[in-house]
């Protein structure tokens, strides 16, 4: 009887059953020792986006006369062509964005901005010397009271309310104020020309008189 009961403890185990099995799989995996070893969901999501972006760049390589080089060249192509496009149209972005007000600091009269205009034009400072001619201009439609005095005002709104009274001189104010934005910005340097324009602009819009049309 002894012998009998012996040989049943100590005899092999029985076999675990699909569903025991399963559920002692289930058990151990779920120990922090393995939970600790498994990736992150961010380390997951960076490896994925990894997989996609090597595929689409062997997809776009194999596409691409040259292979890899020629998608190298490609992508320099582009960076240099957005770098030229952003050089060239900063100042026109700048001007869009923010116009320069015609008058700033200390307040002069017409003659006086003039006066500044013939000295620099004297010595060839051309800038100076159509930013004060055009102030010039904007200060005598202030003083025969074609426009309001008004702090703050932009050219281009200078010469849109000139225009306004004086629709034979409207054209030459739009381009005397183009002129005076591109100068003060500093992305076109004015020259003699310039000069010549402002004063025939400054010369036109003391000769002109207003017209009866109410502003």
């Amino acid at each position: 009887m002894s012998v009998l009961l012996t040989g049943v403890l100590v005899g092999p185990p029985l076999q675990p059953g699909r569903d025991q099995a399963a559920r002692a799989a289930q058990q151990e995996l779920s120990k922090q020792i393995y939970q600790q070893a498994q990736p992150s969901l961010l380390e997951r999501v960076l490896e994925w986006l990894q997989e996609q972006f090597d595929q689409l760049a062997h997809r776009v390589a194999s596409a691409v006369p040259g292979g890899w080089w020629g998608l190298v060249v490609i992508v320099l192509l582009f960076v240099l062509v957005v770098v030229l496009v952003r050089w060239r149209v900063g100042g026109l972005a700048r001007t869009l964005a923010v116009r320069p007000v015609v008058f700033g600091g200390t307040a002069r009269s017409a003659a006086q901005h003039r006066a500044a205009a013939d000295r620099a034009a004297a010595e060839g400072r051309w800038d100076e010397a159509v930013l004060e001619r055009f102030r010039a201009v904007v200060r005598q439609l202030e003083e025969r009271a074609v426009i309001d005095e008004r702090a703050g005002r932009t050219a281009d709104e200078a010469a849109l309310d000139g225009g306004r009274l004086l629709p034979e001189c409207a054209a030459a104010l739009r381009t005397g104020a183009s002129l005076f934005d591109d100068v003060a910005y500093g992305s076109v340097p004015a020259g003699p020309e310039g000069d010549r324009a402002l004063r025939d602009l400054d010369e036109s819009v003391r000769a002109a008189r207003p017209a009866l049309a109410s502003r």
